[in-house]
């Protein structure tokens, strides 16, 4: 299982004109590994999330999830392949200010129309593999910026899904919690083999990633991580 965009270019409009947002772009994410994807403010990061996630078609180019060509898919399929193969973790975390840390997690199963009491053990499951099954009837206001985000990573993974797209995890904490949870979300991707994209400003965090991606004017390159921290990190 994987994440394969091909070919990927996508404009907007501006005016009368078109903006180039990304320039026949291809990267292929393999089951289980982290791309960190860098660049700066206006890159084309933000697209690229977006075209992974078929939230927006591309003018041309494919995206193809788990051997599934989304070109060209319905609407409701579309909606259907992100809510049950793609997770993402927002920037902000977006928690429920109602709901505790386990019903977060059990309103995906009640998105996916399933039994949101069946879906008890599995959030208590994910709420553990973060470190927060002790915080399970805690409301978002009860918890630290980096507990909430610990939620907000456990929620995106509750319908299992094969894909996790992630974007800047860590901006607004601080040093040492950006890197637990960069740590948290490489060490989950490898354990539930997920395809995982990263998007993250501090360049620090890039050790954690099997690959990185710099996206510059819409197109991009990869090289890979610092050899020396990596292999410090995974020791």
């Amino acid at each position: 299982m994987s994440l394969i965009l091909t070919d990927i270019s996508l404009t907007y409009a501006d005016g009368d004109d078109r903006v180039l947002a990304l320039d026949d772009v291809t990267l292929d994410v393999p089951a289980g590994s982290v791309t960190a994807v860098v660049g700066p403010s206006g890159s084309g990061k933000s697209s690229l999330l977006a075209v992974a996630a078929t939230l927006i078609a591309p003018d041309s180019g494919s995206v193809v999830i788990d051997g599934i060509d989304t070109s060209g898919l319905p609407r409701a399929r579309l909606a259907e392949l992100r809510r049950r193969t793609i997770g993402i973790v927002f920037q902000q975390s977006n928690l429920v200010p109602s709901l505790t840390a386990l019903e977060q997690l059990q309103m995906m199963a009640w998105i996916d129309g399933r039994s949101t009491r069946e879906a008890v053990p599995r959030g208590m499951a994910l709420l553990d593999a973060v470190g927060m099954a002790d915080h399970a009837d805690r409301r978002p206001h009860a918890l630290s910026g980096g507990q909430r985000q610990r939620v907000n990573i456990a929620r995106a993974l509750m319908n299992d899904p094969t894909v996790l797209l992630v974007d800047e995890p860590t901006s607004a904490l601080d040093q040492e919690r950006g890197e637990e949870i960069v740590d948290l979300i490489t060490r989950l991707s490898r354990e539930r083999h997920t395809a995982t994209i990263l998007v993250t400003h501090d360049r620090s965090l890039l050790a954690a990633a099997d690959r990185v991606a710099e996206v510059h004017d819409g197109r991009l390159s990869t090289v890979p991580p610092p050899p020396l921290l990596t292999q410090s990190l995974r020791q």
